[in-house]
């Protein structure tokens, strides 16, 4: 018998969604179990030597993804693979078009520019999935998508050496005044000089936030020449020779270069405004490739006009436009204009990640990730539910079932999940919680038809259900 699956939604707003039973046949493409190439539970890395039984949450026709933003074709194949529908654009869309779109997905992919708000999530009735392409996830309410059993993904790692590269190119580049001199040149005017041009060799890069940005920076400006300072809130251990410094105002004071590597997060608002520009060296630069709203830019824009800052390098900005044109204007942000005629100032639209190797890997990791979701429960690298997976159930376990059942986290609701349980043959499970949100993963053998229907409606009458999933 191929594999099916019954899924149930139980979600204040969501009753259409409740008690319901889809049965489908599974595609004849395999996936590939997480469980052969990631660590178990109990952190082994284990190969079963056994071929993976593919479990399906719907039939595979069914299956819809709304990609936005010009999402990489590596993620589409990955879908299409599978079988699912996908329904490509090249840019986001407006709120009240996103509202409509999103009504009967069951898969959204995103990058930085589509806002996922509780207004827009609370239209998505079939909504299981939110894959971020990119590393930011601050464009969703995580909290909100938590609590309505919807899995949020991103991708933490891929485009790191991205932008540690263009970084890297920004200080040689304010260093030596590049664009200006480019951009006198293209209006015909020769201008070479030497004057505060300088070698990047012996100077001190200052890195706030050493993640996996920052850290592949220290290395490739260690390399280069350059004495590396870092600031984190957390004790990280070094690497090379560079040396983290207790606080930021130290790292400001020391760093001829000053590079912005933090989430956005209510501690890194307006990190850097009017006093942390008064403490850095007068002629030092700062560079910001991290959050928009890290940098005070009407502070940032008098701290060049009066000299303490020699140049700067913004990727990312408060306000950005949802697609390409005109306009980075006054509209947008008051400032823009003022800024735009500053010199030794390097202004990029958010293109750090924007190489071809950065979105390539970042469709493959988020799009396996969204898949290894859909098919098994696996929820290795959510960023707002608890981190979970099983071995996979093999070919030769026809009668076997995935339970997968996402709660709120309170006293006794195992027990009771337990009870529903109790006469069945639990051969795996495992549970974990994050904040209010609890995910329970169990599979069970020789459970005929009839059953699945009563496991199913067992789990959906508990109050503390967010969302009951029968993988088989």
């Amino acid at each position: 018998m191929p594999p099916k699956d019954i899924v149930g939604r139980a979600v204040d707003g969501l009753e259409a969604m409740a008690n319901t039973l889809s049965i489908s046949t599974s595609p004849t493409n395999t996936f590939h179990s997480p469980g052969s190439y990631f660590p178990s539970s109990m952190g082994r890395n284990t190969r079963p030597t056994k071929s993976a039984r593919q479990l399906k949450p719907f039939n595979t026709e069914d299956i819809k993804i709304l990609l936005l933003e010009n999402v990489n074709e590596t993620a589409l194949e990955i879908f299409r693979k599978q079988g699912y529908q996908v329904e490509f654009h090249k840019s986001s869309l407006p709120e009240d078009q996103l509202i409509q779109k999103i009504k009967d997905v069951h898969v959204i992919g995103i990058r930085s520019k589509t806002k996922l708000t509780e207004r827009v999530l609370s239209e998505a009735k079939n909504l299981l999935v939110i894959g971020c392409f990119c590393i930011g996830t601050n464009q969703v309410d995580l909290e909100y998508a938590a609590k309505h059993g919807m899995a949020v993904f991103n991708s933490p790692f891929s485009n790191s050496r991205s932008v540690a590269e263009l970084v890297i190119g920004e200080i040689i580049s304010l260093a030596r005044q590049l664009t200006d001199r480019s951009m006198e040149l293209h209006q015909g005017r020769w201008n070479k000089v030497s004057a505060k041009c300088w070698e990047i060799r012996g100077k001190t890069l200052g890195i706030v936030g050493y993640g996996h940005i920052g850290a592949q920076l220290s290395v490739l400006a260690e390399s280069m020449g350059m004495a590396v300072r870092y600031y984190d809130v957390v004790p990280i251990m070094a690497l090379g020779t560079a040396r983290q410094v207790p606080t930021l105002d130290e790292l400001l004071q020391q760093s001829d270069f000053v590079t912005l590597h933090v989430p956005e997060l209510p501690e890194t608002r307006n990190m850097i405004g009017e006093k942390q520009l008064n403490q850095m060296k007068k002629g030092s630069y700062l560079i910001n490739a991290s959050r928009g709203s890290v940098v005070v830019i009407p502070d940032l824009i008098n701290a060049m006009k009066s000299g303490r800052i020699a140049g700067a390098a913004l990727d990312v900005y408060p306000n950005e436009p949802a697609a390409n044109g005109d306009f980075f204007t006054n509209d947008l942000n008051t400032w823009a204009e003022d800024l735009r005629s500053l010199k030794n100032i390097i202004l990029t639209p958010h293109i750090g990640g924007s190489t071809e190797e950065a979105q390539s890997a970042i469709g493959v990791e988020v799009g396996e990730a969204i898949v290894r979701y859909a098919n098994e429960g696996v929820t290795i690298g959510a960023v707002n539910m608890p981190e979970c997976t099983l071995r996979s159930i093999d070919f030769e376990q026809t009668n076997h079932i995935r339970v997968i059942f996402i709660h709120h986290n309170k006293p006794g609701v195992l027990r009771q999940v337990n009870s529903i349980l109790a006469d069945h043959n639990v051969e795996k499970q495992i549970s974990d919680s994050r904040g209010d949100v609890a995910y329970m993963m169990a599979d069970i053998s020789d459970v005929q038809e009839e059953e699945r229907k009563e496991i199913n409606d067992g789990l959906e009458s508990l109050g503390a259900c967010i969302l009951t999933r029968i993988l088989f």
